[in-house]
């Protein structure tokens, strides 16, 4: 005998002579209890709240129904959730777990949801330095570029002896008529050029540029600042600046040897440079031929551009043979020989720039930092913080509450995959809001130790 149709089940095939049906009929159920641990985290480095002291709210205060701090938790919760587009905030902002992380589970109209819709969303990202007629939230940029380092600052119990700060750029490609479009020949396409910034895994600049510059415009204005923001907290810490060839101009490194700050930079090949070191070429082409395999030799020497570089500085120089071929590269630094052999300097230190690779590609790929489609820059600077401020918070819960768990040096994609989205039935009662999550979860003892950690954090 076949059962009754019901239009809102869905079915699938059988098992075991079962009928296998599904429907929306759950009740308050969230895909994202995990997030909780968002929660926490913030409770701890105090994320949202110092974010949304960044803006000035003219509205009405008898008018606001969503506060600053509300809206700004809002887009940066959601973003480390996966959500990259406003237009999700109007179904996410009657989630019961949004609506705990926001701290907000009414709204005071009748006809409101807790939490803000698109619309209202869309103003915020809209808004500039100034407020005006229909965008009454303006927020500082200054005040919001100083909060990553204090972020980075904060992170550390005990000022370390030396930090390195990796710069880079990259392409942020434009499928619209943006603001501030150009297009790029070496990506083949409209971008931007944003600049970042980073100290190991922490993010301390990332600023949004036309892509018509050169890759370290602004940089020695961005350094500048990070570097006298970091000294006042820390007088007596070594800082040391990596980047690739793109930032070994005369400006950055005359700037660095005026103001007690070392660097590392590679150093773009040119004929006069490879004759330098064309007895070691020739010497490794021998040992590969002899051997089958790669073969490199190492030399330092002092050398100045015939124009643009205002002295002598020291170059080390890779002489390596590899796949038939010769394959010189080259860096130039202000760290003494005494400091660092050749070979250790460039196969230690230099190349260990390339894991900041992988912190834009999570910047972009897990947290949306390339979604700039806004009209104007100044719009897009700020969708860019936003997705900025996401991986700040994801990068504390990995620091505080993962480090003696298997997500130590997990990705912001996996972690919002294994522990963040997970789901949950919500139960709300008059003393307390319980989230009965999944008796199968295989990640229960990572998030638990996550929770013990992060509840002794907020504490301290």
């Amino acid at each position: 005998m076949q059962t009754e149709c019901n239009a809102d089940l869905l079915g699938f095939a059988r098992v075991e002579g079962r009928a296998v049906v599904a429907g929306f009929d759950g009740g308050r159920i969230t895909s994202d209890a995990g997030a909780l641990l968002l929660g926490a985290t913030d409770r701890a480095v105090r994320l949202v709240d110092r974010f949304a002291e960044c803006f000035a709210d003219s509205r009405a205060p008898e008018l606001i129904e969503h506060t600053v701090s509300t809206l700004v938790g809002q887009r940066v919760f959601a973003l480390a959730l996966g959500y990259e587009d406003l237009v999700d905030h109007d179904e996410l902002r009657h989630d019961p777990t949004m609506a705990v992380l926001a701290g907000k589970l009414s709204a005071r109209r009748k006809d409101c949801a807790p939490l803000a819709g698109k619309s209202t969303l869309n103003r915020l990202e809209l808004g500039g330095p100034e407020p005006t007629r229909y965008h009454r939230i303006a927020w500082d940029g200054t005040k919001i570029e100083a909060l990553f380092v204090d972020l980075f600052l904060d992170a550390h119990q005990h000022p370390p002896q030396q930090i390195i700060l990796d710069l880079d750029a990259t392409d942020d490609p434009l499928h619209g008529h943006q603001e501030g479009r150009f297009f790029h020949g070496y990506y083949d396409g409209y971008c931007y050029l944003p600049l970042y910034i980073f100290c190991g895994r922490h993010l301390l600049a990332a600023k949004l540029r036309r892509a018509d510059i050169d890759g370290s415009a602004g940089a020695v204005e961005e350094t500048a600042r990070i570097v006298a923001q970091i000294r006042v907290r820390w007088p007596e810490v070594r800082i040391v600046l990596r980047a690739d060839s793109g930032f070994a101009r005369e400006a950055l490194m005359s700037w660095c040897e005026a103001n007690g700050v070392d660097y590392l930079f590679g150093l773009a090949k040119n004929e006069r440079l490879v004759a330098e070191i064309s007895i070691e070429l020739a010497a490794a082409e021998e040992d590969s031929k002899a051997t089958g395999q790669p073969a490199r030799r190492f030399k330092e020497f002092s050398w100045s551009t015939r124009d643009s570089w205002s002295c002598q500085r020291r170059v080390i120089a890779k002489a390596e043979w590899t796949g038939g071929a010769a394959n010189p590269r080259f860096v130039v630094t202000s760290l003494s020989p005494e400091e660092a052999a050749p070979q250790l300097l460039y196969e230690e230190t230099y190349c260990a720039r390339g894991d900041m690779e992988n912190r834009i590609k999570e910047c972009q790929l897990d947290l949306f930092a390339d979604r700039t489609s806004a009209a104007t820059m100044r719009a897009n600077q700020l969708r860019l913080w936003f997705a900025s401020m996401a991986y700040v918070l994801l990068c504390a819960l990995r620091r505080i509450a993962l480090q003696h768990t298997q997500f130590a040096k997990a990705t912001c994609g996996t972690i919002r995959l294994k522990l963040l989205k997970i789901g949950a039935l919500v139960r709300t009662s008059v003393r307390r809001i319980k989230f009965a999550m999944a008796s199968s979860c295989p990640y229960q003892r990572e998030i638990a130790v996550a929770h013990a950690q992060l509840i002794s954090a907020a504490a301290r």
